[in-house]
């Protein structure tokens, strides 16, 4: 790590760009777009993929990022390929000079322990840092965006496994330019339905008891899915754009920071005073879904979280229902790039009811059928031992649920009616 001497003689230039969500999806678009036009005629970008480098679709989804950026960003996209910190020494060098050599680095899905795990003594995080001092730029998105803070959330670790709540040590890549905060996305996300999976997944309670082991006067930046805040560290401003919000706390206390508005980068620093955030001027308006469709989004989100509601409950109808108004909604709208983006989220709800179903069993009858079995078998106890009475009456219940039961010389057979 250089020195802060060192440091605080490069002010920085650049821009870091934290993405709550969406990074490769049509809400962003424009916000990519708007960020390489920053660069000059012809920026150098690539995606980083180290986040999700154990996963075994790593390469299906650098190839996505490409694709995305090829075909919806309409720029070339190269790979940085550090995937894990003992890779060979070529292979590593070579991941090294092309993030040395970018403009434009994003870095986006995965796993933030993963990265950091990986990330901490190689060279980048100082490549990274020195990209915006030179005036490149920075996104990191959803998993990436949780690393560059002072502090950084184990997310899966906490959610997914159910270790106890708790900070491991972040990059703080932002606090060694100017800014000491905690970044966290997701910031809105409603996906639990009908629990809290607000604060990335952590719900209200356990987001108290982490903001509780923070020290005095630590900002948190939440970022909601969707939304980027643009850290411009060479104008000395910041922009929120997307579909949602940034909110600044700070010992309990709270700024909110609106789409579409630019404030002074001052405002998410150590001497801001929590409450209303001032904004210096609106951001200069943009064609495209992250400017122009918030009302075709949040319907989207609407239903997706009606249906999840309804799958949760099982509620067959509901979610039924739920998935045939998002594809009505999706086949109306008029902009092709929204329509593609939003197919992905019906096609992800359909499959969620496919693997609901698959857990279920295929029938009534085969759900009840080891049940009616055993008081099948109970009653012909009953028989033996001269119980006539509580024979009687388990065959007139079985009955009852439109089970028919058969005295043969072989035992008994039953059959449903």
């Amino acid at each position: 790590m250089a020195s802060s001497q060192t440091e605080n003689a490069r002010p920085p230039q650049g821009v870091v760009a934290l993405m709550g969500s969406g990074e490769l999806t049509a809400t962003m678009v424009e916000v990519h777009k708007a960020l390489l036009r920053r660069l000059g005629d012809r920026p150098r970008a690539v995606f980083l993929d180290t986040p999700a480098g154990f996963q075994l679709n790593a390469d299906q989804i650098a190839k996505k990022a490409r694709a995305y950026f090829r075909e919806r960003v309409g720029h070339p996209l190269g790979v940085a390929s550090f995937r894990r910190k003992d890779l060979p020494p070529l292979d590593a060098a070579e991941a090294f000079r092309t993030l040395r050599a970018a403009d434009y680095v994003l870095v986006g899905p995965g796993s933030p322990t993963y990265a950091l795990r990986h990330w901490k003594g190689s060279p980048v995080p100082d490549i990274l840092l020195d990209r915006v001092r030179s005036g490149g730029c920075l996104v990191a998105a959803s998993a990436a965006a949780l690393t560059v803070g002072r502090y950084t959330l184990p997310v899966y670790e906490i959610y997914k496994v159910g270790e106890e709540p708790v900070w491991i040590e972040g990059l703080d890549l932002l606090g060694r330019l100017g800014l000491d905060l905690v970044v966290v996305p997701h910031w809105n996300n409603a996906e639990g339905g009908t629990h809290d999976t607000r604060f990335c997944y952590m719900g209200e309670p356990r987001f108290r008891a982490l903001e509780a082991q923070l020290p005095p006067g630590q900002g948190i930046l939440g970022i909601d899915e969707h939304t980027a805040v643009i850290l411009d560290f060479g104008a000395g401003r910041a922009e929120v754009r997307g579909l949602g919000a940034a909110t600044l706390r700070r010992d309990g206390r709270e700024s909110r920071f609106p789409s579409g508005r630019a404030f002074p980068l001052d405002a998410f620093g150590p001497g801001a005073a929590p409450g209303e955030a001032v904004p210096i001027g609106a951001v200069s308006p943009e064609p495209g879904p992250a400017a122009g469709q918030p009302g075709f989004w949040n319907r989207v989100r609407s239903l997706e979280e009606s249906f999840h509601r309804a799958l949760t409950q099982g509620d067959a109808r509901g979610a039924v229902q739920a998935v045939l108004d998002l594809d009505r909604w999706v086949m109306e709208t008029p902009d092709e790039s929204d329509r593609v983006e939003a197919r992905e989220v019906l096609r992800e709800a359909v499959v969620s009811l496919g693997a609901e179903l698959a857990t279920r069993p295929a029938s009534r009858e085969a759900c009840l059928a080891p049940l009616v079995e055993d008081l099948v078998r109970v009653r012909e106890r009953f028989r033996r031992e001269g119980r006539w009475a509580e024979a009687d009456a388990l065959r007139e219940a079985l009955g009852r649920a439109g089970v028919t039961v058969e005295d043969t010389p072989e035992g008994p057979r039953w059959r449903w009616e």
